[in-house]
Formats: structure tokens, sequence, C-alpha cells
């Protein structure tokens, strides 16, 4: 799978602040609006029905790590199928740093999903999306290099606000995240509306009587998918399990890669 966008792509040798000017370009390019070409209803597993016809490919994308190694892991599922799983193993160039995710990681992802030879139609990845200081996650990273609509899938909350407290809610109970003080606007946002704007949504996946409280998952559009609708996919691919199934399965496949490596 090519890069669309190679010029945007993460460089992990850059200042901080070049690294901070190069999130403010991807955000710019990023389109928190749909634009998936299917037919979002029609994402989702095999058991689930659909009016749509043959379901969306969608891909997970995790990583395990093994000292200076990542393990990237994509799993690309069609329903409820897996159709295709690679990996790469890369070298890790700088540490991580909260909101450069992407200059840690992005690079060794790439890697893997330039081995795809199924074409994604939406792409889930471990990390966050718009929520994010300067709007600019590692799903928005990737969305936009790569093109592909795309969600963050986050298991804590980066920055943002809840509307609602979001402890002990039960499954299937969703509430947005705004903006919060560290959230840049971008330069199209409106100043007046921007406070109010849905950057996201908790969603809670799960939750089991015979355990502790889960807490919910942190849910943003990353690239071509809006916050709306990037809470609505992932819902209808959680299973039996907190993370959406092309996520859990990237996660188990990273794992496998890793032991196999180590």
């Amino acid at each position: 799978m090519d890069l669309a966008r190679p010029d945007l792509a993460p460089e992990p040798g850059l200042s901080r602040e070049e690294m901070e000017r190069l999130q403010r370009e991807v955000a710019s390019a990023a389109a928190f609006a749909d634009d998936l070409g299917v037919d979002p209803a029609a994402v989702g597993l095999a058991d689930q029905p659909t009016v749509s016809g043959e379901r969306p490919v969608v891909v997970g994308v995790d990583q395990a790590f093994l000292d200076d190694r990542a393990v990237s892991a994509v799993v690309a599922m069609r329903g409820g199928e897996v159709v295709e799983r690679v990996h790469a193993v890369s070298e890790l160039t700088i540490p991580y740093v909260p909101g450069l995710l992407s200059f840690r990681e992005g690079g060794p992802i790439l890697d893997a999903v330039r081995e795809l030879a199924v074409e994604p139609d939406l792409a889930l990845f471990d990390g966050s999306g718009r929520i994010h200081f300067r709007q600019a996650g590692l799903a928005t990273h990737m969305g936009v290099v790569l093109d592909v609509p795309s969600v963050g899938v986050a298991k804590s909350l980066l920055c943002g606000r809840p509307a609602e407290d979001v402890d002990g809610r039960p499954a299937g109970w969703r509430t947005p995240i705004l903006p919060d003080a560290d959230v840049e606007a971008r330069s199209d946002d409106d100043p007046e509306t921007f406070a109010e704007t849905p950057i996201g949504y908790a969603y809670q996946s799960r939750q089991y009587d015979s355990e502790p409280i889960v807490n919910p998952l942190y849910v943003s559009p990353g690239h071509r998918v809006s916050a709306t609708t990037a809470v609505d996919v992932v819902a209808r691919l959680c299973d039996r399990y907190k993370l959406p199934e092309p996520t859990r399965l990237a996660d188990t496949y990273a794992d496998e890669v890793k032991r196999a490596y180590g």
C-alpha cells in the first residue's frame, strides 16, 4: 500500500518544534467529516444485519515492543473474517513523549501497512485521532498520510473533557468529548462554537457483573470520518470484548510475532 502524503510522514529526527509544526499541517489536511466511500452502516461483524451488501474491509493496527524495536501488526477483516495479516519489526529511535506518539510509532506502523495487499476501506488505530493537543493524534497522522478513513481508539483520555461523568456506565453508553484549553483550534474551526464541538466520544463498550468496573474507550475521528460515525462503527465492531475486533486481533497478532522474535 502506497503513501498518499509522504511529505507529511512522521520523521523522528525532527526537533519538537518541527514535530508540532508538522502536526498542525496534518490537522489542517485532515477531514473530520464523513467521506468513507462506503456505507458506514455496512461496517460490522458477520452476525450483524446489513442492507448494504458485502462488508467493507476494516483493518486494525496495534503494536508490541521488543526493547528498542516495535512490532507493528495489521489485521484486515471483512465482516467476521480475517482476510490478511501483515507485520513489520522496526527500530525505535525516540522515546515516548505525550502528544508526539506518531513520531515514535508512526514510521514502524507505515512499514507494516506498506506490506498490505488488500485496500482498506477503514482503519482503526490503538491511539487518539482528533482527541489530541493539536488535533493530530496517531490515527489522524496515519489516516492523512495514507488518505484512508481512520478512527482512533484509545484506552485513556489525552485531553479534552467528557460532557458527563464516565465512571461506572453501562455497556453501550457514550458521551461527547469536548475541547478543553489543551486542544488547539485549527484555523478553520469556528472560534464561537469550537468549545462545544465534539472531538470524539467516551464509549462504554463492555461492562461485566463478575469483574471490576471496566473503563470506557475514547474514540475519535482520525481522517475522513465524523466523530459520530467513528463511535458508531466502533460500537458495531465490538463483540464480546472491550476492544473492537480488528484492533483486538491486531493486539493478539503483535504479541504472537513478539514471542516468535523474542
